[in-house]
Order: C-alpha cells, then structure tokens, then sequence
C-alpha cells in the first residue's frame, strides 16, 4: 500500500548524501557551525530516519572566539559532506568553510571513533570522494567546471602525476553554475550527479556518464520539479540501492525560514541512464520496504528536563538532537543535580548571535511549538536570557535585569540591510515588549508556522494560570547570512557584565 512520503523529514538536514551497507541506509547531512558536527543519520526504509551520532565534537580551524570587532563567524563550518563504503571502512569528505580545509574522516563504524585526516592541494568544492574498484581514489569537485583529481595512497593530497582534468564544464548563461557533485560507479559507466541552477529558473538536477575516467562525459538534466511549490525546485543529493535491486535518489528542497528538507524519489534505468521520479515528477507517495520491520525510530526532536548522566562524560550527556551554536565552552554550562541546564555569561554582546553556550535544536515543518521555564534570579543587571529562534533575523522572548527589576522581553530583528553574506551580525535587535515581571521565573512559549510560506513565529508567557500571547509576530527568514534553517534556541548574553547565570528547565517540543 502506497503512504505519503515527502517530505522525508520535515526538517533543516540539506546537502544529504546517502549510502547502503548491507540491510542499513545511513544518511549526512550538512551541519556548518553547530557542534558536534556532520551529524550521521540512520534507516531502515529511507523514509523514517533517526540520528546515529555526529562525526566530529568540534573542528581544528573553527575559531572558539568567534566574535571580532567587525565581524561574527557565521555560514562558515563544514558544507556538503560526501559519505562512502569501501572494503569494510567507511569514508567522509568534507571542506570546512572556515577556514578552507579539507577533511577526510575514516572508521570501521559507522558510530566512530573517527580517525581524521587533512587533505591539502586546494580547496576542492563540494567534493565528492570515490574509491574505485581498483582501490584509486579521487575527489570530483567544483563549482561550474567540475573537475577530477586523483589522491595519493595515503588520501592527503593530490597524487603526482595524477589524474587532474576537467570532466564537465557549464559555459551556458548561468546564475549559479554545476555544483554538489556525487560520483558512483554503476556497471560498466561512471555516473556523476549534480545540482544545477540556470538564470531565472530553479534549481534542478543533472547527471553525466562516461566508460573511462579518461573519457567524455555526456548527459544532462534528469530532473526539474518544484512539487507545487513555485519557485523552489528539487535537486542536489545522490542515489541509492536496495537490497532487492531498486534505486531512490535522497535531495532537498528549500522550504523558506525553516530550512533545506530532503526528499526522496524513485530512479529507474534507461538505456544505462537514470530516470528520475514519475513522468518527471516526484510522487507525494511510494511503497516502500523496511529491511527491520519491527524497527522503532529514535525521534529527531526532544523534550528535556536536562537530568544529569554522571555515568557519561559531560559533552556527551545531551540528548542527540541538541546542538551548540559554535564550539561551546564546557565551563560555562551545566546540567544540575535535579535537572536543568545552567548557563553562565564570559563576555559582552550586542546581541543574542554573539552569545556564547546558545543550545538549539531543529525546528519542524509545517508547524512546531516550543516552552521552557527560565529561571534568572543569577543574572547580572543588562543581562538577558531566553527562548529563540536563531537564525540571522532571530525572534526571542525572555527575561531581562535591569537593577533590580526584572522584565518580560520580545526582542526581534527584522529585515535591515538585504543581505548576501556578508549582512552583519553587529546590528542589535528591536525590544518590541518590555513587560514588568514579579520575580525572576517565567514560562515562555514560541510558536511557528511554515505552512504555506507563512513561516511566522508567535509569543507567549505564562501569567500565573493563564496564556498571554504577545500581539507582535516575528516573519522568520532563510537568510544567506547564515545559511541554515530557524532554530529553537536557548540563550544567555550579557549587555554590561559578564558572569550572570541563567537556568532553563522542563523543555517542552510539540509538533
């Protein structure tokens, strides 16, 4: 029986790439600043999927000291992971922004440990990495003119004398051009699969194939459907087999404030070349077999009173779906004794983008909601702490000192300047509700609503037994500046002195 699919989940995971090994899809996924990062995660069907693990606790070129004078550290980390199986050991790929590294991780696991490895040369964009099967490796990557470079044995670097040429090269009028390669060898061809975005279209996919490395490669667009949503066309990912011989491809779709959300469809083969979706189009739904029926999926979003796990080391005993806004620094957050997360200040800020130990997590299409208690009697006066939606045109509600007096706040910013990426974070928020609280303890709530494009955030705080719901809703934006979906987020920032301490407890996620 045939069951709505897609999207597959519902939630900011771009630039998937997706592998089989044995009965076991896994899946990576784009994670740029948050830590732990290149987050892994795993099916048994391809359409549900639960997170295994992250690949790295933090990344030797992102700066834990972020903010300068001018300038915050934002759509930097890792893009556009690429995730191979060869010989009993599993390959990541992926160039870290920051800094423009490139790493390769290895394990025998899937679950780590991940040994790391720097590869130099270059920086080799959106890179996929390919063994084959005479155990030569090499990295196909670009921007435009999609090249292959062949490494050396040990993966470090290009090899010397080498193969190093241009293998498909976009010379028409173009706003963006071939990029997010993914290369396979299938049969008797070399497959290589990009996303493609012409001028004053949408983005689409293409694929080329040659018999030889050496060879020409030929082909083009394979898919270009926007699944009723004007504008916004599906593209950039892999495919992937199943254990009884059929073929998916995984990609995503921009969907607005809340992110990038993959996508699944069928491929079938024509001819030796691939055929993507139904007439064209990819189907809303599919049948589809689990290879572990019984199998129940960890949720990707949680609930949490934030008790302690004296039994596991501290940057482990968060739950999965939690991540930090940049490196966090473990001295300056805390899960207490009887539960609740404890987060003290170590610097001034403008605004909530510069505050250090912010904790997110992802938010959910089409709508999600989120409450948490906060707990200020340790903030410093010009302090403020509170409940988010992080992304460069952040929406929060929360509590701030001043004196002696404690206040409800709704803090937006709005549009400003029209970014690209370079829009700054220095510009501070607007203080839309200055409410006088009787103390220091206050629930707050956020709601947001993605469905048809609305993607509006709503305000509320709990006024003794009763819900007040602020008038002021908040447009929520993707915006390049920081290139990821909006995020529930936790936050504490200091405006005068640093070292005050806030403590939230009993979050609350509700789809």
């Amino acid at each position: 029986m045939k069951k709505p699919i897609n999207p597959i989940l519902k939630m900011d995971y771009p630039d998937p790439d997706v592998i089989r090994v044995d009965d076991t899809y896994y899946m990576v996924s784009t994670t740029m600043y948050y830590m732990p990062g290149c987050v892994i995660l795993r099916s048994y069907n391809l359409a549900d999927w639960e997170i295994l693990g992250y690949v790295y606790d933090k990344l030797d070129d992102t700066p834990e000291e972020r903010m300068e004078l001018e300038k915050t550290e934002y759509a930097g980390g890792m893009w556009a992971p690429s995730f191979r199986y060869h010989n009993g050991e599993f390959f990541i790929f992926l160039l870290s922004h920051s800094g423009n590294v490139n790493y390769l991780f290895r394990s025998k696991s899937p679950e780590g440990p991940w040994k790391k490895t720097v590869v130099g040369g270059g920086r080799f964009h959106d890179a996929s990495f390919f063994i084959d099967e005479d155990g030569r490796a090499y990295l196909i990557h670009g921007n435009t003119e999609i090249s292959i470079t062949e490494l050396n044995a040990e993966y470090s670097a290009p090899k010397k004398g080498g193969l190093d040429r241009v293998i498909v090269r976009d010379g028409r009028d173009i706003w963006l051009g071939y990029e997010g390669s993914h290369f396979y060898r299938i049969g008797k061809y070399y497959y290589l699969f990009l996303i493609d975005w012409p001028k004053n279209g949408i983005r689409t996919q293409s694929c080329f194939r040659a018999e030889s490395l050496d060879g020409e490669f030929t082909g083009g667009e394979v898919l270009s459907d926007t699944r009723g949503i004007e504008g916004r066309g599906v593209a950039q990912g892999g495919i992937v087999d199943t254990p009884d011989g059929k073929w998916f491809s995984v990609l995503f779709q921009d969907m607005g404030a809340v992110g990038r959300i993959p996508v699944l469809l069928p491929v079938s083969w024509r001819d030796d070349f691939p055929v993507f979706g139904i007439d064209g189009k990819i189907p809303e739904q599919m049948e589809l077999k689990s290879t572990r029926p019984g199998h129940k999926y960890a949720p990707l979003y949680v609930s949490d009173s934030f008790l302690p796990k004296p039994e596991l080391p501290k940057d482990k005993q968060l739950a999965l779906p939690w991540q930090w806004n940049h490196q966090p620094d473990d001295r300056l957050w805390e899960l207490l004794p009887g539960g609740g997360l404890a987060i003290t200040t170590d610097k001034i800020c403008i605004n909530l983008t510069h505050a250090r130990n912010t904790l997110t997590q992802r938010m959910l299409w089409p709508h999600c909601a989120a409450e948490v208690t906060i707990c200020a009697d340790g903030l410093h006066d010009g302090d403020i702490a509170g409940l988010c939606a992080l992304q460069y045109c952040y929406g929060m509600i929360g509590i701030a000192r001043e004196g002696v007096q404690y206040y409800l706040v709704q803090i937006v910013r709005g549009n400003g300047e029209r970014d690209h990426m370079a829009a700054s974070d220095l510009m501070p928020g607007d203080v839309i509700e200055h409410i006088p609280l009787e103390g220091p303890v206050v629930r707050v709530c956020l709601k947001a609503c993605f469905e048809d494009g609305k993607d509006l955030l709503e305000f509320s705080y709990k006024k003794g037994n009763h819900v007040v719901k602020l008038e002021t809703s908040h447009k929520m934006e993707f915006r390049l500046a920081h290139f990821t979906g909006n995020r529930f987020g936790l936050c504490c920032y200091s405006t005068r002195m640093p070292g005050g301490r806030v403590v939230f407890r009993d979050f609350v996620y509700h789809d």
